[in-house]
């Protein structure tokens, strides 16, 4: 379709790392979707008072937790940015943003069950499954929300009503 027809390597490689990072977090938001709504009323957390469809979830958090949530979040956005990106007072002033040499998109280094292959086409392969997990949960993601803003009823009730 040529979407990238004038896009640098660069300019890709930073589409790459957006569009797994991305990605990442619709899966995570998924599964949030989706647990949050089957534990609710169990859960230990905030005393079990959290009801509803999941959109409505955020506004029942106490204040608290937000502190927490940006807190961890910043530390992940500043080390992910310390590992991919070269230092602002280095980067050409007509490329905002650059990635450093050595980085990998989305390569944080952190593999703690050892998932990642080691061969560079096993590697491609894995990396563009995650790519289109992370396509198919942004959709996913942006579906839940519609649907639960058109009708306020939970996924998990649709699902169960079928």
């Amino acid at each position: 379709l040529g979407f990238a027809e004038k896009a640098t390597p660069a300019t890709l490689q930073r589409y790459r790392e957006a569009e797994l990072a991305h990605g990442r977090v619709s899966m995570l938001a998924v599964i949030g979707f989706l647990v949050g709504e089957k534990v609710e009323g169990s859960s230990f957390l905030f005393d079990a008072s959290i009801s509803g469809p999941a959109i409505t979830h955020i506004t029942q958090v106490p204040d608290g937790f937000w502190a927490v949530i940006i807190a961890f979040v910043g530390a992940y956005e500043a080390s992910r940015a310390e590992a991919g990106w070269v230092d602002p007072a280095d980067c050409p002033v007509d490329q905002p943003g650059l990635l450093r040499e050595d980085y990998l998109p989305g390569d944080l280094k952190f593999d703690p069950l050892g998932l990642m292959p080691d061969d560079a086409e096993e590697f491609a392969l894995i990396q563009t499954k995650e790519l289109q997990n992370g396509r198919l949960a942004m959709l996913a993601a942006a579906g839940f929300l519609a649907q639960e803003a058109v009708d306020g009823k939970g996924i998990l009730e649709h699902l169960q009503s079928m």
